[in-house]
């Protein structure tokens, strides 16, 4: 990830628009949703889904697919996000989580990542999860809030609750995820 980018006045005019358009597009993705993580827009699929239980299509179509997981020896329903667009994303928009539910973000390589709250209506908590599946560092995230958290270590996956269900299942640092 790429935390500045800047270029003397001289550089850039070297580089012409149309290089600074695409590096800026290229950019971009790296720049939106919860940091890493975002939602659906839609109110009304959220609503369904805290119903049913069952999937429910994210923002243009694309299906969430929700498996258990235990995390600390408690099971949770886990929405997958596997791909850029539920990464960016994520729980954006959402007015709640259903008891019990959560975000389970998936990442190919792992990496010291960030996470930020903008256009995310709910507190949360955000776990940080190495490729061994243990917790590095849990941290809480306010709603409607561009401050970055970070992992404190590679991660290759990061869990998001409801604020404050880490502390109410007593899982800390170290708890392992299983699949």
């Amino acid at each position: 990830m790429i935390d500045s980018f800047s270029l003397s006045p001289r550089h850039a005019w070297r580089l012409g628009s149309r290089t600074l358009l695409a590096v800026s597009l290229l950019l971009t993705p790296s720049l939106i949703g919860c940091g890493e993580a975002g939602g659906s827009s839609s109110t009304e699929g959220a609503v369904a889904e805290q119903q049913t239980g069952q999937p429910k299509p994210a923002g243009g179509g694309q299906v969430v697919r929700t498996t258990p997981i235990r995390i600390g020896g408690v099971e949770v329903m886990a929405e997958i996000a596997d791909n850029d667009e539920l990464r960016g994303k994520g729980l954006m928009y959402r007015d709640s989580l259903a008891e019990n539910h959560g975000m389970l973000f998936v990442y190919g390589t792992a990496q010291v990542r960030s996470f930020w709250m903008r256009n995310t209506r709910i507190p949360l908590d955000i776990a940080f999860i190495d490729s061994n599946g243990v917790i590095l560092n849990i941290e809480q995230m306010e709603p409607q809030t561009d401050a970055n958290h970070f992992s404190q270590g590679p991660m290759m996956y990061a869990l998001e609750m409801d604020q404050g269900w880490f502390e109410a299942h007593g899982v800390e640092p170290g708890a392992r995820l299983e699949f």
